[in-house]
């Protein structure tokens, strides 16, 4: 029962759709039906502005933090007899969460910011340090995408290093999976020169 509450927890954290609350109160429009039609902070800031984009990035990593947080207190004494496991379950329905919300026909973001808060959740400095690298990784590439494989590159390798055991490693790998199939077609726009690059969204941004 306690994963099962832990779980449910998660996905309700998750479920916090503030690209899709936010797209309403200022466009009074579905974050959906613009740019690359999903429920994520790279869309709000493409579609609506930098500020938003960031605003909304923010929130949607304090969602997993706080979900981990809130686990952290309740569980406390299962957490110390079966280790991080049951944050990295949490975490993981955070994400979920984001990217299937029940309220949106299950059609949500992509969670890369929600898997940052699992990062900043199970470890301050590994979530800082990931920031600090999505960051310098985007702005290299000119591309989020590269930067969010490079967060997973990182995840895997402090997993292996600090929690390697089946269950956390099972858990990232299967966020890995999803999130690189939920970015699929962005690696297809990248290929054919139709990818708006975060040079091209200040620019617009500017404009």
């Amino acid at each position: 029962m306690d994963y099962i509450y832990i779980s449910l927890i998660g996905y309700l954290f998750g479920c916090l759709q503030f690209a899709y609350f936010f797209s309403l109160l200022i466009k009074k429009v579905d974050i959906r039906t613009l740019g690359v039609g999903n429920s994520g902070a790279s869309n709000i800031a493409q579609t609506i502005g930098i500020k938003a984009g960031i605003l909304v990035g923010i929130l949607d990593i304090l969602k997993a933090f706080i979900s981990i947080f809130i686990i952290k207190s309740l569980f406390s004494d299962l957490i110390q007899e079966t280790g991080y496991f049951p944050l990295y379950i949490n975490g993981a329905f955070v994400v979920l969460g984001h990217n299937y919300p029940f309220f949106m026909n299950f059609k949500g973001g992509k969670g890369t910011a929600s898997t940052v808060g699992l990062m900043l959740g199970l470890n301050l400095w590994l979530g800082l340090l990931t920031i600090l690298i999505i960051l310098l990784v985007t702005l290299i590439s000119d591309y989020i995408v590269f930067g969010t494989m490079t967060m997973f590159v990182i995840f895997i390798i402090y997993t292996l290093i600090f929690h390697p055991s089946i269950g956390p490693l099972l858990v990232v790998s299967l966020l890995f999976i999803q999130s690189f199939y939920k970015h699929r077609v962005n690696f297809s726009r990248i290929k054919r020169g139709e990818e708006k690059g975060l040079r091209g969204t200040l620019k617009k941004n500017k404009d």
